[in-house]
């Protein structure tokens, strides 16, 4: 599914078009969408448990480590309904300007720029645009971000088979083995190189393949949890409230399906329905997060690192499957780095030769890939960078904006209710959100500082 280019110049431009109810419900905008291939419950609950089980969920046994067996387990659930309640009234709020706009369809930066335009106060119309400039920044942070964590994936891997340990550290482990700072240098020409593939329909099929590795990975993390501890022994229950923090970001960034709703609700053939896929998807989520989360602390315990294959043990099988993990996240890596590089540059082909603008878009590819490579050399852990995405991105994503996004929507109609209810509610949700978002990029913000001194 092909993300919709953003840019300065939107079309169309948002404003109210049905300025009542009953004009609102007389627009249908299934009808109106023009989907050749449309989706039902059961692929629209696929495509949403897949883009958020990812290559962060090989992480969630480290998460559960920093916060402790119980207070993981009780925060998984807590945030992943919170984000699921969120995500619900981003995508009622969307269909709602759908309505509102006569705009049957919109991406998340279209929805985020529709609900200030469309809002009755002036000085909130104004600020729209720059509303819009902000979730693509925040989106493409997020997603290079995520690029950064699979660069880091594919060269521990590679480090481990090379040295042939058990044993892993960011030092070179025996005479002339280098350190990961090399691996992750050595990497940027070969992935420079997928990453130049234009046509997102020549590496789709390959994350496929990429999931089924994840998944098997997964099991085996159960297998060796069962194995290694039997009886469940060993186990934190409860840590640091730093260290939650630091649980939350990573805990986040693993269950996040944010930037995908938009573009599934989109495509279903009765949106209607969408909350079905909703409560279906993020409870697999949730359940799927929490499960291999807590074998994989259970299997591994204090030693548990990221990714979850680098514990796997150094026998034949171990080897192969840590090998394949490599080879399937480098591809996904072409596949991931598509949608922030389109959104970029939508806004850098305005400034060169349009006659050249192909060469260009090589030339730019190339200078991404080499500056999220730069960003992963320079922050070389897996674990600080998946928990400042998650609080410093994802928070907003997921939590903040929606919210935002909502109470604009229903300011005027339904409006605010008795006791402005609707306000307190949005309020009193905002208020958990602002309070990650601040207390853990702070938190996971200085673990990236002290990853970059290499003092961790």
């Amino acid at each position: 599914m092909e993300p919709v280019r953003t840019g300065p110049k939107p079309r169309p431009v948002f404003k109210v078009v049905a300025f009542t109810e009953e004009e609102e419900n007389a627009f249908d905008y299934v009808k109106d969408r023009q989907n050749p291939h449309p989706t039902g419950v059961l692929g629209a609950t696929a495509h949403m448990v897949k883009g958020a089980l990812g290559g962060g969920i090989l992480g969630g046994h480290v998460a559960y480590v920093k916060a402790g067996v119980w207070m993981g387990l009780v925060l998984n659930l807590f945030f992943g309904v919170y984000m699921a309640y969120c995500l619900h009234l981003l995508v009622w709020s969307a269909q709602q300007l759908y309505k509102r706009t006569r705009i049957s369809t919109m991406t998340y930066p279209d929805v985020g720029e529709a609900a200030f335009a469309c809002h009755p106060n002036r000085i909130v119309k104004k600020m729209s645009r720059c509303f819009r400039y902000i979730i693509d920044i925040i989106i493409c942070i997020d997603l290079y971000g995520a690029c950064a964590c699979y660069q880091l994936i594919i060269s521990k891997s590679i480090k481990q088979l090379v040295e042939n340990t058990q044993l892993t550290s960011m030092e070179g482990l025996g005479e002339n083995y280098p350190h990961l700072r090399i691996y992750l240098a050595a990497m940027i020409v070969p992935i420079i190189l997928i990453c130049l593939i234009r046509y997102l329909k020549y590496l789709a099929p390959f994350s496929l393949g990429a999931n089924a590795v994840v998944f098997t990975a997964l099991c085996t993390a159960v297998y060796y949890a069962v194995k290694n501890n039997p009886s469940f022994l060993g186990l934190t229950g409860v840590t640091t409230f730093w260290e939650t923090l630091e649980f939350v970001g990573m805990i986040v960034f693993s269950m996040s399906c944010a930037g995908v709703v938009i573009p599934i609700e989109n495509n279903m053939a009765d949106p209607k329905k969408f909350p079905i896929s909703l409560v279906i998807g993020m409870s697999i989520i949730v359940f799927g997060t929490a499960f291999v989360s807590f074998f994989g602390y259970t299997a591994y315990l204090e030693y548990s690192e990221a990714p979850i294959t680098v514990n796997f043990p150094m026998t034949v099988y171990g080897k192969v499957l840590k090998g394949l993990i490599a080879i399937m996240i480098y591809v996904t890596h072409a596949v991931n780095f598509w949608p922030p590089f389109q959104i970029c540059y939508y806004y850098i082909s305005r400034c060169v030769n349009q006659n050249r603008i192909v060469f260009w878009e090589y030339i730019w590819r190339a200078i991404f890939v080499a500056l999220v490579g730069a960003l992963a050399i320079g922050f070389p852990s897996i674990n600080a960078l998946m928990g400042f995405l998650g609080t410093f991105c994802l928070t907003n994503m997921a939590f903040i904006w929606p919210l935002l996004i909502h109470l604009c929507v229903i300011w005027e109609r339904p409006g605010l209710g008795k006791y402005y209810w609707r306000l307190w509610r949005c309020v009193g949700m905002m208020s958990v959100a602002i309070f990650i978002f601040f207390c853990g990029t702070v938190v996971n913000a200085s673990e990236l500082v002290a990853v970059f001194k290499g003092e961790l």
